[in-house]
């Protein structure tokens, strides 16, 4: 354990969810004291997490009102949002009402309890398609060409918590998550997809995940301030399916290739500001790693 950076909790919106359940270990092994905001205490991953030393406060944030989330916050040092809801099947209302409407109502409550650093976990699916090269913190959001309501209701959170006057805000856009056991690729590649073989994609490991959220948490001076966090370098799906085991068919390699540029980011300004180094540049060596 080493010594904290702050000397009140850390409140973990999303904490039993695939990246919280990664970040609290990580915060509390630094000797950061956390509270957790969790739906289900009597979860497997809740009473992990308790066990570990997390303080639990129970609740779901789309049922809490103003005084609620005002009590959940106080005593906090800051917010790490990362409660989120993007499965496929949601309606646009739904994912609004979890990935909008509770974001800004939290970091409202968070101002009113004089907590203002706030680090949200939004998506390099804002970007959407049609890029031509590396998105930067500065390229256009395009959200709304992505099949799938989930990157318009984080860019319109986004929006809203740049206005919020006086929140210390910090926005961490996310690659392709894996790792640490993660059953996301499996459970990705087990989607109709019509992509072809060489189309990439940009990961980010849950170690990167980790460091590139409390990098910002502590950084000084970057509110209001975007970062890409991804690997270094994209992989390809023939690649995955190589790394998986699987085989590709001849009738993937007969797809058309489209958009080269979709969901490639440049971590170039998380490197330059936070000092972001990631710990696996690649999937390739976080497989080498045994870090799957």
């Amino acid at each position: 354990m080493t010594n904290p950076t702050f000397d009140r909790p850390i409140l973990v919106t999303g904490a039993t969810g695939t990246v919280g359940s990664r970040l609290v270990p990580r915060l509390l092994a630094q000797g950061e004291a956390v509270r957790a905001l969790v739906r289900d205490p009597e979860s497997e991953t809740a009473t992990r997490l308790r066990r570990a030393g997390a303080d639990l406060a129970v609740g779901d944030l789309t049922a809490l009102d103003a005084a609620a989330m005002t009590e959940l916050v106080a005593g906090t040092a800051a917010v790490i949002h990362l409660a989120a809801a993007f499965r496929s099947g949601e309606t646009p209302e739904q994912s609004t009402a979890v990935n909008t409407d509770a974001a800004v109502a939290l970091a409202r409550a968070a101002l009113a309890a004089g907590v203002p650093r706030f680090v949200f976990a939004s998506t390099n699916l804002v970007y959407g398609a049609g890029q031509t090269t590396l998105a930067t913190e500065e390229s256009p959001l395009l959200p709304s060409t992505f099949p799938s309501p989930y990157p318009d209701a984080k860019s319109a959170a986004e929006r809203a918590l740049q206005q919020l006057d006086g929140l210390d805000l910090r926005v961490i856009r996310l690659g392709f998550i894996y790792g640490d056991g993660d059953p996301h690729i499996e459970q990705f590649m087990t989607r109709p997809l019509d992509w072809h073989p060489s189309r990439r994609l940009q990961m980010v490991h849950h170690a990167d995940v980790a460091q590139g959220l409390l990098l910002a948490l502590r950084a000084e001076g970057i509110g209001g301030e975007v970062f890409n966090i991804a690997d270094d370098s994209a992989v390809t799906l023939a690649e995955i399916y190589g790394y998986m085991g699987r085989e590709l068919t001849p009738e993937m390699n007969a797809r058309a290739v489209t958009d080269p540029w979709f969901g490639m980011v440049d971590n170039a300004k998380a490197r330059r500001v936070l000092g972001y180094r990631p710990l696996f540049p690649t999937m390739r060596q976080a497989l080498d790693a045994g870090a799957m």
